[in-house]
C-alpha cells in the first residue's frame, strides 16, 4: 500500500489512480451505456451532456481546492476555462472536417468518442514532456510565453481564414500510401472489400477513419497552443492534465450543441487571440520586467472578462449581420 502514497509527478499515485478511474467510468458510461446504438444526438441532449461534464469538471476543481489548496483550485479552474474556450476554435475545424467527408450526424459521436480517447493519451505525453522540460530548464517557460504571444497575434491576423481540409499534408499522405474508400460503410473505420486494381480482397480505410485521423492531427496542432497556455498558469502536472482532460471530455457534447450555430461565435476567435497574448505576456511582465506576479484570482477574473466580451460582441455582431440579410 505504501506505493499508493509515493509521488509521481509531484502528486501521490493514489490521486492519479483516482482521476483515471473517474475518466474510465465516464468513458464506459458514454459508449457502453448511453450510446451503445448509433444514433444522432439532438441539441437538447447535447446541452444536457455539456452541463453534466462542465458540472463534473468544476466539482473536481472544488475537490482540488479543498484537498490541495485554494491556489491550486483557482489554477485548475483557470486551466479548465482556458482549455474549454480554446476548444471552441477546435470545434470550428471539426465541423469543417465532418462537412468535407460528408459524415452524417448519426456517426459523428462515434468518431468523436475515439478521437477523445486519442486526445487524452496524446495530451498525457505532451504534458509529461512539458513538465519534464520545465523542471529541468526553467527558461522553457519563456519560450512557451513567447510562443503564446506569437500564436495570439497570428490567430488575430488569420481569423477570416478557414482551415482547408483538402490541402492538409497528412490527408494527402494517407491517400497516397493507403487504400481509402470513397463511400461510408456505416460506422466502420475499416472494411474488407475487393480492390479494383488487384481484384483481390483487401482492407480499406473508410472516410470515417480519415475524419478521425484528421481530428487527432488537428487536436495535436491545437495542443501546441493550449498546453503551453496552461503551463503559463501553473507548472503542476496534475492540475495541467486534469483540467485539460475534464475540458476535453465534454468536447463531444459541446460540439453537438454548438455545431448548428458556429457562425454566432465567429468573433470569439479575436477574444481567444487576446487571451493567448495575455497569458503569454504574464510571464514576461512578472519575471522579465520584475513586476509583481498577477495573483491567480485576478488572472481568472481577466480570463472571464476577455471571454465574456468576446462572446457578447460576437452574438451582438452576428445578430446585427443576420438582420441585414
Amino acid at each position: 500500500m505504501d506505493i499508493l502514497f509515493s509521488n509521481f509527478l509531484d502528486k501521490p499515485i493514489w490521486m492519479w489512480i483516482f482521476f483515471i478511474l473517474i475518466v474510465l467510468v465516464l468513458l464506459f458510461l458514454d459508449l457502453g451505456v448511453f450510446h451503445r446504438k448509433v444514433r444522432e444526438i439532438g441539441v437538447k441532449e447535447s446541452l444536457a451532456l455539456s452541463a453534466f461534464y462542465i458540472s463534473l469538471g468544476l466539482l473536481f476543481g472544488t475537490w482540488v481546492w479543498w484537498y490541495i489548496g485554494p491556489t491550486a483550485g483557482i489554477n485548475y479552474v483557470t486551466g479548465f476555462v482556458i482549455e474549454k474556450s480554446l476548444a471552441m476554435d477546435n470545434i470550428f475545424v471539426i465541423a469543417m472536417i465532418f462537412s468535407y467527408f460528408s459524415i452524417p450526424r448519426m456517426y459523428q459521436h462515434h468518431v468523436l468518442f475515439w478521437g477523445v480517447i486519442g486526445v487524452i493519451f496524446l495530451r498525457g505525453i505532451m504534458i509529461g514532456l512539458g513538465a519534464t522540460l520545465v523542471n529541468q530548464f526553467s527558461w522553457v517557460l519563456y519560450i512557451f510565453a513567447a510562443f503564446l504571444v506569437f500564436t495570439g497575434i497570428k490567430m488575430w491576423l488569420s481569423v477570416e481564414k478557414d482551415y482547408e481540409v483538402a490541402n492538409s499534408p497528412i490527408l494527402k499522405f494517407i491517400r497516397k500510401r493507403f487504400r481509402v474508400t470513397e463511400q461510408l460503410h456505416e460506422d466502420r473505420f475499416w472494411v474488407k472489400i475487393i480492390d479494383p486494381k488487384t481484384h483481390q480482397l483487401a482492407w480499406f480505410m473508410t472516410p470515417l477513419f480519415l475524419a478521425l485521423i484528421m481530428i487527432e492531427f488537428v487536436d495535436l496542432i491545437f495542443a501546441i497552443d493550449s498546453v503551453p497556455a496552461i503551463f503559463a498558469i501553473t507548472t503542476d502536472p496534475f492540475i495541467v492534465y486534469t483540467s485539460n482532460v475534464f475540458a476535453i471530455l465534454g468536447l463531444r457534447a459541446l460540439y453537438f450543441a454548438l455545431s448548428a450555430m458556429l457562425d454566432r461565435f465567429h468573433y470569439l476567435k479575436y477574444a481567444l487571440a487576446v487571451l493567448l497574448v495575455f497569458i503569454g505576456s504574464k510571464i514576461f511582465i512578472a519575471d522579465g520586467l520584475g513586476v509583481a506576479k498577477i495573483p491567480p484570482p485576478v488572472s481568472l477574473s481577466i480570463t472571464f472578462i476577455i471571454l465574456f466580451v468576446g462572446i457578447a460582441y460576437s452574438f451582438w455582431k452576428t445578430k446585427e449581420q443576420s438582420n441585414h440579410k
